[in-house]
């Protein structure tokens, strides 16, 4: 079964090392975006160098040392999903030496009293995907380490946050209702696609995650609505949040 995946017992049988050689040390800082506007904005703005690739067989995605008011910071587009986005980390970790990542992104409400006009800082993330159960060991929720830490800094930007569970699933086109309800009445407050196995990740690699989202689509009310769901995954605001939260690091 899925929940008996976790093994930290024996060698893993293909590594980082394998494909890139000797690990990298260029920055201790990562920004990952998922959206493709973000990115596409950041690099028209800033000044930046290519300092590795992301090699797959569908494509190849680059990493940049990003300058960006005065610090370096590594940036690049990450995957959708908590397998392919946990590999991005794992990859980039290795290539770079980055060992903080802030990562930002969009996520369904589902308490949109709550969340409105809000920005999510999540506490615990319901496992509801495969990659965690190798990295950490089998459990219902995963604590998010770094919730305290991010709610400071949001405090001092003076920025309005609510905290809580959120449900990681990357089957999107299964969030049920009864599902929905049910992750709601433990506590959930939004439902994503990435955290979970992003957070047993760097867990497991003693990374630093530091991450945060804006509802855009609600999934709590009797008609689905996806009205705000662009902004969510497109606004800058994410970006210059992650720049300030970086400063602090």
């Amino acid at each position: 079964m899925i929940t008996e995946s976790f093994d930290n017992k024996s060698e893993p049988i293909i590594t980082p090392e394998a494909f890139f050689g000797k690990q990298g040390i260029i920055c201790d800082i990562a920004i990952g975006t998922f959206s493709k506007e973000i990115y596409s904005v950041v690099l028209d703005s800033f000044p930046y160098k290519d300092v590795g690739m992301i090699k797959a067989a569908n494509r190849i995605r680059p990493i940049h040392l990003l300058t960006v008011n005065d610090i370096n910071v590594i940036f690049y587009l990450s995957e959708i999903g908590s397998t392919l986005a946990g590999n991005d980390i794992i990859e980039i970790n290795w290539i770079t030496g980055a060992d903080k990542f802030i990562l930002f992104g969009s996520a369904g409400s589902l308490d949109k009293e709550k969340t409105s006009n809000k920005y999510v800082i999540p506490t615990d993330a319901y496992r509801d995907e495969g990659m965690s159960y190798h990295y950490a060991p089998p459990s219902d929720y995963i604590k998010v380490k770094n919730s305290g830490k991010m709610e400071k800094i949001f405090t001092k930007l003076d920025l309005p946050i609510v905290k809580g569970k959120i449900w990681t699933t990357d089957a999107m086109f299964r969030e049920t209702r009864a599902l929905a309800e049910k992750r709601k009445s433990e506590g959930c407050i939004a439902v994503e696609m990435e955290l979970a196995g992003i957070q047993a990740v760097c867990d497991f690699y003693n990374i630093d995650l530091y991450h945060f989202v804006v509802t855009g689509d609600v999934l709590c009310e009797p008609e689905y609505s996806f009205d705000n769901l662009y902004s969510a995954n497109h606004d800058m605001d994410k970006f210059f949040i992650a720049v300030e939260i970086a400063k602090t690091l």
